[in-house]
């Protein structure tokens, strides 16, 4: 029985997606100055839409059960080696790392405050209501 139908699982690996995110763009910029360093991305669309597109169909045994319950993380992290910044073969841009960084730190705090909800959801209903 699930408290919160999968929520926290989704919330989960929304989590796990923007930490491995910060950790790439953080690298990226510590890269910035590196000669040949390229730049990488992490990449959740395009593993969702091979996964969907692949027709994959997981067995069910109750008809309230998810068609497609990995709990893994579906991101990756791939490099653009198809742009040049800079003349020793970098292709760090520091305003895209500094703005994408700024986003996914948005991100980032919304799910953690949609997870904060849940979890006093979860301690009121514990407490009685009170």
């Amino acid at each position: 029985m699930s408290l919160f139908g999968g929520a926290i699982s989704s919330l989960q690996n929304g989590l796990d997606y923007a930490t491995t995110k910060n950790q790439t763009i953080a690298n990226n910029i510590a890269n910035v100055d590196t000669p040949n360093y390229k730049a990488k991305d992490v990449v959740f669309k395009n593993v969702l839409n091979q996964e969907m597109d692949s027709g994959f169909q997981a067995k069910r045994t109750n008809e309230r059960h998810l068609t497609f319950g990995s709990s893994e993380s579906s991101s990756r992290i791939v490099s653009n080696n198809s742009t040049e910044y800079n003349h020793n073969g970098n292709n760090v841009d520091i305003d895209k790392e500094m703005t994408e960084l700024a986003n996914n730190q948005i991100y980032y705090q919304a799910l953690v405050e949609r997870m904060n909800g849940k979890l006093n959801s979860l301690q009121t209903v514990i407490r009685g209501g009170a």
